[in-house]
């Protein structure tokens, strides 16, 4: 049904008026008494053989939906009805920022991807903590932190640690992104001194705290091995718990959309399809570079269960969908659980 009738009538509107109508839908619904309760018997799937314990957190399964879509903490408590057991906010910034200028985000049909350039659009910090300081405690929570488009990198350091500082006691593990495309000069923040500069921090206040929260870096589909290699090497420098990977790429090779079409389009990081063998290539890689020591979080291109299950071969502890769960609708996240059960 969602993908003969709802997804074509879903797809006549621009991709951000979709997110935004969505997000909007699931709030009015969910408002109804007994719809989340209907929804989650409908599209959740629970076995013992789903469970996993990674970087010291309980998963009822290890499907969870990826930053991009919840960037304000406002439906986080939503989706478990739609199968995932856990949800990451975000990215967000110190202060809100509006993000890059629109159109921003495009479909790629015959891709089955998406092309966005969102710019870390989101309503800031405080506004995420008031969201999340009622959560509930079933409800696990990662905060994706990056710095303000506005801040120079000399500078972003701070912007990280005031996220890292308001939200530490309300996620249960956080994502630093330095790996997103569409800030101008991010990337940089990739290299030795500024990575080791941002972790550093980091764990340091870490330290000072009475829980210890899991710290991940994200990272670029589009590194090459030698900077995995010192990505990885940081990483286990700096005592971090895990990577996500990956994050969207700037490549354009092999698509089917035609050549002009997507020149017009322009730059943004790409998701969905095209990046899912890169993506497992990069779990692989770092799953055999750590000994499968340092858990990891895969995502990028999980459209069908065979996806996710290779995803998870790869070394994959936990995975996450965003287009894949646009593209193939709120069943994919159940689908996926079942097939991990066989």
């Amino acid at each position: 049904m969602y993908t003969h009738i709802i997804r074509p009538l879903l797809f006549l509107l621009k991709p951000e008026t979709i997110h935004g109508l969505t997000v909007n839908l699931i709030k009015f619904f969910f408002a109804i008494p007994g719809i989340k309760q209907v929804t989650k018997a409908a599209y959740s799937c629970s076995h013992p053989k789903l469970t996993r314990n990674v970087f010291g957190i309980e998963f009822k399964n290890p499907v969870g939906l990826a930053a991009g879509f919840d960037k304000n903490a406002e439906l986080y408590n939503h989706f478990d009805a739609f199968g995932f057991s856990f949800i990451e906010i975000g990215t967000v910034t110190p202060k809100a920022q509006p993000g890059n200028p629109k159109p921003r985000s495009f479909r790629l049909k015959a891709d089955k991807a998406l092309i966005n350039r969102m710019g870390f659009n989101n309503k800031g910090v405080i506004n995420a903590k008031e969201m999340l300081e009622n959560k509930p405690r079933n409800v696990i929570i990662g905060g994706n932190i990056g710095k303000n488009t506005a801040t120079p990198n000399a500078d972003a350091v701070a912007d990280y640690l005031v996220c890292f500082k308001e939200l530490y006691s309300v996620v249960d593990y956080f994502v630093v992104n330095v790996s997103c495309p569409n800030i101008k000069d991010l990337k940089d923040l990739q290299d030795t001194d500024n990575l080791k500069s941002i972790l550093s921090a980091l764990t340091d206040h870490r330290k000072q705290q009475e829980a210890r929260k899991p710290i991940l870096l994200k990272i670029s589909p589009d590194l090459t091995d030698a900077m995995l290699d010192s990505n990885i090497s940081i990483a286990k420098e700096m005592g971090l718990d895990g990577f996500v990977a990956t994050n969207t790429t700037t490549s354009r090779e092999g698509l089917y959309t035609p050549k002009n079409v997507v020149e017009a389009i322009g730059n943004g990081g790409l998701s969905g399809l095209p990046i899912r063998d890169r993506s497992t290539e990069i779990i692989r890689y770092v799953h055999n570079k750590t000994n499968g020591e340092i858990p990891i979080i895969g995502v990028g291109g999980i459209m069908t269960e065979k996806d996710a299950l290779e995803k998870i071969a790869a070394g994959a502890s936990l995975i996450q969908l965003y287009t894949g769960f646009i593209y193939r609708g709120p069943a994919l996240a159940k689908r996926i659980c079942k097939a991990l059960v066989k």
